[in-house]
């Protein structure tokens, strides 16, 4: 019989393996049988070993007995697909103006390409996940998204029109349960239908996040392209009570995308879920660090 092949990795490092698993047995008995959904987003979309990294621990998740959601972004594909057909985009507190021939790309973009190439990523790595979008079953209802903005001049608000864009106001969870007892991952593009049939953009934060508050989810997780939440130094800051991040929106410590990430997890903890996490999608394996390690990563938003 031949002898197995010699391994570089020494007997340290595999008891250094060995530890980490044992430690995150606790952590693993936590989880089992809660549902995490998981926005998937930022340019660590656009790498594919980190891509492929993400699906590998996404099917890790299911495999030790929690129930990954995932819902996904594409903001930096969008402005790749509007770039080259050379369409401009405006931002107003980092939601993206959204006018009828940008809403037609943006679905395209969201409930097509990105959308088929998570779940193939998943399916290669040993999971069964089926692709939505939020306009399957109606399973996000949307209403049109305003937003005010204070003239510099006058110091009047002002509401400004975002054209296409939308915010859950209902989520239909009967498909998300069957698929979840059927065994399947779900993974949804960030597209919601109006009561009058019109399609909406909505942000994938806020998405995920009114999706996490309503299957009763233990964790949200924001898979973005920073580091989480940062105070005024400069410094991440790794816990963040509701009221401190009310106050660093209302301080101007958080600006631009910053500000929706906050307020989804502020709406999501006070829906019911106990923490809502802003991580970066960029670290490898990011989502197994924070559930399963006592140091998490990014930064937790929940009551306290």
């Amino acid at each position: 019989m031949t002898a197995p092949a010699a391994t570089t990795i020494s007997r340290e490092e595999w008891l250094n393996k060995a530890r980490t698993l044992s430690e995150a047995l606790p952590y693993m008995r936590r989880y089992d049988g809660k549902i995490v959904v998981v926005k998937y987003g930022g340019h660590a979309m656009g790498n594919p070993e980190l891509a492929r990294r993400f699906a590998n621990d996404i099917v890790l998740l299911k495999q030790v007995g929690a129930y990954p959601i995932v819902v996904h972004g594409g903001g930096p594909q969008i402005g790749n697909m509007l770039d080259r057909l050379q369409i401009k985009s405006e931002f107003i507190d980092g939601l993206r103006v959204t006018d009828k021939e940008t809403m037609e790309i943006a679905e395209m973009v969201l409930s097509g390409s990105i959308n088929k190439e998570i779940v193939a990523l998943i399916n290669d790595a040993g999971g069964d996940a089926i692709g939505l979008s939020g306009k399957d079953d109606d399973l996000i209802e949307a209403r049109k998204a305003t937003r005010t903005k204070r003239d510099p001049d006058s110091n009047i608000e002002k509401v400004v029109d975002l054209g296409f864009v939308g915010e859950p106001f209902r989520i239909n969870p009967e498909i998300l349960h069957k698929l979840r007892h059927a065994g399947f991952i779900p993974v949804i593009a960030p597209i919601g239908i109006g009561e009058d049939g019109q399609t909406y953009n909505i942000n994938a934060d806020t998405a995920a996040g009114a999706i996490a508050a309503a299957m009763g989810a233990m964790r949200l997780l924001l898979l973005t392209d920073v580091a989480g939440f940062l105070d005024k130094d400069k410094n991440l800051v790794t816990e963040l009570s509701l009221e401190a991040a009310k106050a660093a929106i209302a301080d101007g410590t958080a600006f631009g995308g910053m500000i929706p990430k906050l307020e989804t997890c502020i709406d999501t903890v006070d829906g019911g879920v106990e923490g809502a996490v802003i991580l970066d999608g960029r670290v490898p394996h990011a989502i197994l660090l924070e559930i399963f390690t006592e140091g998490g990563a990014g930064t937790l938003i929940g009551k306290k």
